[in-house]
C-alpha cells in the first residue's frame, strides 16, 4: 500500500479506497487478512483512529467484516 495521500481529500476516504480496490479486482480474496489498523497506521503515516475510520467504512459498505481479537478480512463475496 502506497503511503502517498492528497491532503486536500480525506484520508481516510483514501485509505479505505487502496483496501478496497485489491479487494475488487482479487488481490485480497474473500476471507483473506486485510491491513489492520496499525498496520495501515504504520504504512501510511496516518494516525490509528484515521485508519479505524476507514475499516468502519468498508465494514459498513460489507466489504470487510472484523472479528474481535483476530484481524480484518475481505468480507465473503455474494
Amino acid at each position: 500500500m502506497s503511503a502517498d495521500l492528497d491532503r486536500s481529500r480525506p484520508v481516510w476516504r483514501q485509505v479505505a479506497e487502496a483496501i478496497s480496490r485489491p479487494i475488487a479486482d482479487g488481490t485480497y480474496p474473500s476471507g483473506s487478512q486485510v491491513p489492520g489498523i496499525v498496520e495501515l497506521s504504520a504504512e501510511c503515516g496516518i494516525e490509528a483512529s484515521t485508519a479505524q475510520k476507514a475499516l468502519a467504512h468498508l465494514c459498513d459498505t460489507g466489504e470487510v467484516r472484523t472479528e474481535l481479537g483476530l484481524d480484518t478480512f475481505a468480507a465473503d463475496s455474494k
